[in-house]
């Protein structure tokens, strides 16, 4: 078994934690966690969207989201939408106040990716976005029906 510091979902757990340690004080400024950006985010990207879809685009499980989605409604900021064609289906969408929370969010957030870049370059940042997408591709069909261990 390799070392635990060369543990990929390790080395990509701390990178993710010190990349969220930049962003989270400005959700909290704006009273959103980490899981409901990601729906706002989201939806402010796409549109609409089915909550199967929204849960995979978002990386949350359907129960973890279907805990956000009510505390969002409540606050104005996502509205649901039955799905015409099948009434056991729903869209979700920002409503205007959600989307005016994502434009106030907006010009923290670019700040916090500028420092990014400037720490850590803005080609590598580039990079290491393409990486990470030809690391899921390459990874999303799976070769055997076995889990490995990290």
């Amino acid at each position: 078994m390799r070392p635990f510091a060369n543990s990929l979902p390790m080395a990509l757990l701390r990178a993710r934690e010190a990349v969220m340690r930049r962003f989270r004080p400005g959700l909290r400024e704006h009273g959103v966690t980490e899981q409901q950006w990601r729906v706002l985010r989201a939806l402010s990207g796409f549109g609409a969207l089915e909550i199967t879809d929204l849960a995979a685009r978002t990386c949350l499980l359907p129960p973890s989201l279907s805990r956000i989605l009510p505390d969002l409604q409540a606050r104005g900021l996502i509205v649901r939408r039955p799905v015409a064609a099948d009434m056991r289906r729903a869209t979700v969408s920002l409503t205007p106040g959600g989307s005016q929370l994502i434009a106030s969010h907006a010009p923290q957030s670019e700040r916090v990716y500028r420092d990014i870049e400037e720490r850590f370059g803005a080609e590598r940042l580039r990079q290491l976005f393409q990486l990470l997408g030809e690391l899921e591709t390459a990874l999303a069909a799976p070769t055997s029906g076995e889990e490995h261990s990290s």
